[in-house]
């Protein structure tokens, strides 16, 4: 009994926006892990080269992907313990 999904598509016609929404979620799903692949800084593939990323990250630029009215400044406790550790 073999049968393709084209020919299972094409007698039962219901099934065309279940199809539908499943190819666009798992679309999604691949374009938004990579996109956090590339573009995002805590997504790390290799831990030998930079066993420390979280050091790397700029402060200013938001790291969410909605950021709703952030203000960020330094804790000057934090970055003198930083200077003093390096």
């Amino acid at each position: 009994m073999k049968t393709s999904f084209f020919h299972i598509i094409k007698t039962k016609t219901e099934l065309i926006p279940l199809a539908g929404i499943v190819s666009f979620a798992a679309i999604g799903a691949f374009s938004f892990s990579i996109y956090s692949l590339f573009c995002k800084s805590d997504v790390i593939i290799n831990k030998s080269s930079n066993p420390e990323p979280w050091e790397t990250v700029d402060a200013t630029k938001p790291q969410k992907l909605l950021t709703v009215r952030q203000k960020w400044k330094p804790i000057e406790e934090l970055e003198s313990v930083k200077k003093l550790t390096k």
